[in-house]
């Protein structure tokens, strides 16, 4: 392979990649904050929410105010006014709502009445229009806090922005700002306790003045039209405020309770209004300034773009998850039929005696090179030469496979040209008619070279892959891939098999006819995948390429982060390469056809597509975290966990595995995946600039040699 001339890679992105992180982590938490919004009086409880308990609370008279429901903490003492008699204000908390606070408006108009609207700041924001309505028909506006938050159980600088969000999403709205307030989660006067009264005296340090309510209706309750008549209906002729809602819920009953009371009191002679009017006093919403308006608007449009992203973060998650279960689906019935016609390929064994040439490309492989030729003369296969192409190594890997002195090997030295150009070499040299192609680092079990040349008794098989496992699995990371070589390279292997689209033969453990490595120009030099680029060229050149489960291969994996990285990276970077070189197979026939439409889209979605998403789904499970009940995650990540796990157990069952490795399944959740996904992002930025990536070797350490080389199956 010729040297590739690279551009420093770029760096730029990762920061733009945590830059991206993070506002989507705003993006979403904004949502989060603004969107929970718990509907009706009171906190959530059982059965319903509920009012402030008042036991044990001192009631607003006993804290220095005169019991009414407007108070006032702006003056020397608190003080508070009743509404007169046979005045009622009606009041809404909880909207605007789309659906039931037009039809609350239509039935107030319907009988000539005002009323006072609490409307919640995140709505606000969500339905102007309501709230320009409320004002156009003459009602009067006041604070229900942002998101319906209980205030008494907020710290001081939440209390304010709370007041301070609804009175600018209101502004932002209408052109004015609000002063009177109502606190979610209160009912009457009495029902104050010692916090209460704390968060209304710092409501009124910011320009706001209580209303609370003489008659709760409890409306939120539906307990009957007759009930919230009776609730809202002063006695003796008294004048009240009266609390009922406009959101948050079913408002059916409120509004048919409405409709009877309004007549009905009218004609004994009470008069409906707004809070203010109904005191006498001036309106309590207020022209608001430019600025006010401006950080209103602002703020309505950070609020909508929020939603839209978590909409879209929610589409995302349900694509992702449709196509993973999808993807799941047809693995595991694709590895029952694959296994179908493996046994009843072995049922009826083909002895197949043509001669067979294993070539061995190696670059400073001395760590596992003696073990590899070792066990390739080993095989149990009556023809069979070996051939070690020493592509300009300086560890002395030609010295030594020739010191082994072993039959039938010979070796060719090179000047250093890259892995496909070694392998090239070897296909020119080769005597055999069938070309098994090995990795320097790889150890053949002895009935691996028979197994693996069984399917070529089909002539229409062109290229067979066998089956990598990794040896050195004894550390962590070295059982992640391991499980990820079982679960996740075989099922899909066995998948590609059944397709008909095996895109990618490891360069590990291939074999191949000699006349298909001649119809598609020898081994590839132009990508980095040259294993991707190769099966893909011989599947356009009309052959099969199939999976031969029990023609078994040891590899020694990166046993470092640093090395998994790189070679991870290259592979990744190799497979888009070839990906889009071979697009052209979208539009062929036959066995190029099946991998251009079944192949190339699924390597398109499950290795570039969400991977690259996979970071935003990750930033979605910390917002789910922070703003979701737990108790749903954990089922709902638990239930994902236990499903992968009966997946690797039958992937492992498939395989002939040890089911030992499971443990560290989850971690390999939670820290392997990371990587890999970041991994993706790299590569597809490297690709976007324009960059060209150099070859990357792994460092070997031998240990796979040592164990296997010593008869030793690696421990699971």
């Amino acid at each position: 392979m010729g040297r590739h001339i690279a551009r420093p890679d770029p760096r730029a992105h990762w920061l733009l990649l945590l830059l991206g992180i993070l506002a989507l982590f705003a993006a979403l938490s904004f949502h989060g904050y603004v969107s929970g919004v718990s509907g009706g009086t009171g906190r959530p409880a059982t059965g319903g929410p509920a009012a402030r308990p008042a036991t044990d609370a001192p009631a607003a008279s006993e804290s220095g105010a005169a019991g009414g429901p407007v108070l006032r903490f702006d003056g020397a003492a608190p003080a508070s006014r009743n509404m007169p008699g046979r005045t009622i204000a009606l009041t809404f908390d909880d909207g605007p709502d789309p659906v039931w606070t037009p039809r609350v408006l239509d039935v107030l108009r319907r009988h000539g009445a005002h009323a006072t609207f609490f409307v919640v700041g995140s709505r606000v924001h969500a339905h102007p229009e309501l709230v320009r309505r409320i004002l156009a028909e003459g009602h009067e506006l006041g604070s229900h806090t942002f998101t319906h938050a209980d205030i008494a159980a907020l710290p001081d600088w939440r209390r304010d922005v709370e007041l301070a969000l609804t009175r600018n999403a209101i502004a932002g709205a209408t052109g004015r700002h609000v002063t009177s307030f109502r606190p979610p989660f209160s009912s009457t006067p009495a029902a104050l306790d010692a916090a209460g009264m704390g968060a209304l005296r710092d409501a009124a340090e910011t320009g706001h003045f209580a209303v609370l309510a003489d008659l709760d209706t409890r409306d939120w309750q539906r307990p009957g039209v007759d009930r919230i008549v009776a609730s809202a209906t002063p006695e003796r002729g008294g004048g009240a405020v009266v609390l009922m809602h406009d959101g948050g819920g079913d408002r059916s009953q409120t509004l048919a309770a409405l409709d009877r009371l309004l007549p009905t009191l009218s004609k004994q002679g009470y008069r409906f209004t707004t809070v203010s009017a109904g005191l006498g006093a001036a309106r309590s919403d207020l022209p608001a300034g430019g600025a006010a308006e401006l950080r209103g608007t602002a703020l309505r449009y950070a609020q909508t773009a929020a939603g839209w992203v978590s909409a879209a973060m929610a589409v995302l998650l349900g694509v992702a998850l449709v196509l993973g279960l999808l993807r799941l689906a047809v693995q595991l019935v694709c590895a029952r039929i694959h296994l179908r016609r493996v046994r009843r390929r072995w049922q009826r064994p083909v002895e197949i005696l043509d001669s067979v040439t294993v070539i061995v490309p190696a670059y400073n492989e001395a760590a596992n090179i003696a073990a590899t030729v070792r066990s390739l003369v080993g095989s149990h296969y009556p023809a069979l030469e070996v051939i070690v192409v020493d592509d300009g190594s300086t560890d002395g890997i030609a010295d030594i496979v020739e010191s082994l002195g072993l039959p039938r090997v010979r070796v060719i030295r090179q000047a250093n040209a890259g892995k496909p150009a070694a392998l090239n070499t070897g296909i020119r040299h080769a005597r055999a008619d069938l070309l098994v192609l090995v990795d320097g680092d790889t150890v053949f079990q002895p009935d691996t070279v028979h197994r693996l040349v069984q399917g070529f008794a089909d002539p229409a098989v062109g290229a067979i892959s066998g089956n990598t496992k990794v040896a050195n699995r004894r550390r962590l990371l070295g059982r992640w891939q391991h499980l990820e070589y079982v679960i996740g390279f075989n099922l899909d292997r066995r998948m590609y098999d059944v397709l008909g689209c095996m895109p990618t033969i490891p360069g590990a453990i291939g074999a191949f006819r000699r006349e298909v490595l001649v119809d598609v120009a020898g081994v590839p030099t132009d990508t980095l995948a040259e294993d991707t680029d190769l099966t893909m060229s011989v599947l356009r050149s009309g052959w099969k390429v199939i999976y031969e489960e029990s023609a078994v291969a040891w590899t020694e994996a990166p046993s470092s982060l640093r090395q998994l990285w790189r070679q991870r990276y290259r592979w990744c970077y190799g497979t888009m390469q070839a990906m889009w070189k071979h697009r052209g197979a979208l539009a062929e026939r036959g066995p190029g056809g099946r991998l251009g439409r079944r192949g190339l889209p699924y390597l398109m979605i499950f290795q570039v597509v969400l991977p690259l998403t996979a970071p935003a789904v990750d930033v979605f499970a910390l917002y789910g975290l922070l703003f979701l009940p737990w108790s749903q995650l954990a089922l709902a990540w638990f239930g994902l966990l236990a499903l992968q796990a009966l997946t690797a157990a039958y992937a492992l069952r498939l395989d002939r595995e040890r089911f030992g490795p499971l443990w560290s399944l989850p971690f390999q959740q939670v820290l392997y995946r990371q990587v890999m996904y970041l991994v993706v992002v790299q590569s597809v930025v490297t690709a976007l600039v324009g960059n060209r990536l150099r070859w990357q070797r792994v460092t070997r350490t031998g240990e796979a040699a040592v164990l296997v080389d010593a008869g030793v199956r690696p421990a699971s």
